[in-house]
């Protein structure tokens, strides 16, 4: 029959164990591993405010469990689950039971709402994908209708919104909003004063995990953005255009069309079914021992939000954050595979958290990260810095290369109204249209020049030893003057002729008797500890020197030997080189003109260059080829190019190799 795991939840925590355990067990069959969630997707609850206050599209925060699972072997099952029968080990849901002989429990959590009257019935929550959609869409209906109200104070308290919770949901919610208000507020003319935007909760400090230097500077930057922040005092009603709240005795009604909620969570249904057979306590946490299994039932792990764990020596549980889920995940993938193999030793959960971070917006955050005996306070950009890293590394474990670069297009390459800590310097915004006349320019150079060797005889004659060796010569004519006489000058800026100005036709304006007078300048001669040598020289001095009479080289002594050694050793060696020079500058040069592979042909175009600089330098007025690769290298085709057909497909048939849908090596 096999062993049979059953994973009810697809948060952080139940996706990366079914990850670890198809990993684990993927060379045996005997294991069946079955992950049932009541979504085809994972949400990413961290990131719900940007998808609320319009920053990043909604598809940023969801991540398709069939394409992390896709040639694994997890049973992702589209379910929504009612109820347990432990006595027979079964999970029951709408559509299917599922038989187990292992339980792992990560359905998570759900708001709490301490029994405030109306706040479950007339506040917006924020902790699912759809709460985050239903909020950015009510944002922008709310200033839609606001804008067609006459009366300013009709108008003010339409536009009355209150957040409850100063925890991290409600900072930075509030961070987020405040900082698209100024946005929203220019689309439908709106004055910004006739917004309010206030933060209430009981807590006397935003954010009591930080420490209070860091809440205070959380408080000011809020109350910068227009925040207004109503601490030590207590929401008491919530109805369908107001909010109660009471200070010691004193209980105030508040205008407030639009209240969200986020001030604390409890497990979620599912769990609050199973707490109750199992052992539980804190808005439904299941208890556990420290292996993580159930203290009435050890078939049944409890991971993530659902667990209520005190490693020893600490003095709280762990909290319901990330890094505990990742952290969880990891040990209990490794307990099932030692009960499962009979192999190993149980693992003993002790996490080692690494701190707490918070943003206010896209552009503004504070962190206090480290180790447990050692944590320090990071400065905004910093902290923005750990929180981006921090994200990717744990995408590089649930969805790889294509969530790495889906995250960095939402949050720097096509970042809406500059709202990231870099702002829009990434951001995508000049139309690809306008590079074409520089992609056929830069295509038809390479082209001229592929042409004019192959006529020249490079693909039979050994060329390059007098190519390198007389730009060799004439730089050493110029850093060292006196070294040789005027016919060793001569000789060698003759041969240098074609070679420091591979890419122009510009050689060193030398030529008999003139050029052993005019040696040159150097600027620049640097030696990096032996391993490079940066020169920058002209071929005339300084004051009668144009563009074209600049030359810089990167001298490698390693690349020296191996030219040396390898490729001017034989003729044919020689001229081997010389054809793979020439048949790649025709075809960079046909690729950048059809706008056909242009990403490859840009990237190989920069990187011959990089060679030229590195064997005979390059005069200053082919440099504008390195910076015109390097402006075409990304979807420089997409415009008026072949790569607009030939891409799409191609990308269609690439994601469906199971390899590559595996490894995750493809983009949506």
């Amino acid at each position: 029959m096999g062993t049979k795991i059953v994973i009810v939840g697809a948060g952080y925590a139940g996706i990366l164990t079914a990850k670890k355990l198809a990993k684990k067990f993927k060379k045996n069959d005997d294991v069946s591993i079955t992950l049932v969630d009541k979504n085809p997707f994972h949400a990413l609850l961290t990131e719900l405010h940007e998808v609320a206050a319009n920053r990043v599209d909604e598809d940023s925060i969801r991540v398709s469990l069939k394409k992390v699972f896709a040639g694994r072997k997890v049973d992702v099952k589209l379910d929504t689950i009612t109820s347990f029968d432990f006595d027979n080990k079964r999970v029951i849901g709408k559509l299917e039971t599922y038989d187990y002989d292992y339980l792992v429990l990560s359905a998570g959590s759900k708001p709490t709402f301490f029994g405030v009257p109306g706040a479950e019935e007339h506040s917006f929550k924020l902790w699912s994908y759809d709460d985050a959609v239903i909020i950015r869409h009510h944002l922008i209906d709310l200033f839609r209708r606001a804008c067609r109200i006459a009366d300013r104070e009709e108008r003010r308290k339409l536009l009355s919104i209150y957040i409850v919770g100063a925890g991290f949901t409600g900072v930075e919610m509030a961070g987020e909003l405040a900082e698209y208000l100024p946005i929203i507020c220019d689309k439908f003319e709106i004055d910004r004063e006739d917004v309010n935007i206030s933060i209430v909760d009981i807590l006397d400090r935003t954010i009591p995990n930080l420490p209070a230097e860091l809440s205070v500077k959380v408080e000011r930057r809020l109350r910068k953005m227009g925040v207004n922040i109503i601490l030590g005092t207590n929401v008491c009603g919530i109805g369908e255009d107001f909010i109660e709240t009471r200070t010691g005795e004193e209980v105030t009604r508040r205008d407030a069309s639009t209240v969200i909620w986020g001030a604390g969570i409890e497990s979620a249904d599912i769990t609050g079914e199973a707490a109750k057979v199992l052992e539980s306590a804190n808005r439904g946490r299941i208890k556990i021992d420290a292996h993580l299994r159930s203290v009435d039932n050890q078939d049944v792990f409890v991971i993530g939000d659902n667990m209520l764990y005190t490693p020893e020596g600490a003095d709280r549980p762990v909290p319901q954050v990330v890094e505990n889920c990742e952290h969880s995940a990891a040990t209990a993938a490794h307990n099932l595979e030692c009960l499962i193999t009979g192999k190993g030793e149980l693992e003993k959960y002790d996490p080692k958290f690494h701190g707490f971070m918070v943003c206010i917006g896209g552009r503004y955050g504070v962190a206090r990260v480290g180790f447990p005996n050692f944590m320090i306070n990071l400065p905004s950009f910093f902290a923005m810095m750990a929180k981006h890293m921090i994200n990717m590394i744990y995408f590089v474990q649930v969805l790889g290369w294509n969530k790495v670069w889906s995250y960095s297009k939402h949050e720097f390459f096509t970042i809406r109204h500059c709202r990231s800590y870099v702002g829009g310097h990434f951001s995508n915004r000049t139309p690809s249209f306008l590079l074409v006349p520089l992609r056929i320019w830069l295509g038809a150079v390479w082209l001229f020049e592929g042409i004019m060797k192959w006529t020249e005889g490079w693909m039979t004659e050994p060329k390059l030893s007098g190519f390198f060796g007389g730009a060799k010569a004439w730089y050493d004519s110029i850093i060292n003057p006196g070294a040789a006489g005027a016919d060793g000058v001569t000789q060698a800026t003759g041969e240098a002729a074609g070679a420091v100005a591979d890419a122009v036709t510009a050689a060193t304006g030398a030529g008999g008797g003139e050029a052993a007078a005019a040696v040159g300048t150097t600027i620049i001669n640097w030696d990096f500890f032996g391993l490079i040598q940066a020169i920058f020289v002209s071929g005339k001095e300084i004051a009668h020197s144009t563009l074209s009479d600049y030359a810089f080289k990167f001298d490698i002594p390693a690349m020296n030997w191996f030219l040396d050694t390898v490729v001017l050793a034989s003729d044919g060696m020689q001229v081997a080189m010389q054809a793979f020079i020439v048949i790649a500058e025709i075809l960079i040069g046909l690729a950048l003109i059809g706008g056909l592979f242009t990403t490859p042909a840009a990237a190989l175009s920069i990187i011959l260059q990089f060679m030229f600089v590195c064997t005979t330098g390059l005069y200053l007025g082919t440099f504008w080829m390195i910076f015109a690769g390097i402006a075409v290298l990304i979807a420089g085709g997409r415009s008026f190019g072949l790569d607009y057909y030939v891409l799409p497909a191609m990308k269609e048939g690439w994601k469906k190799l199971p390899l590559v849908r595996k490894l995750y090596i493809y983009n949506d």
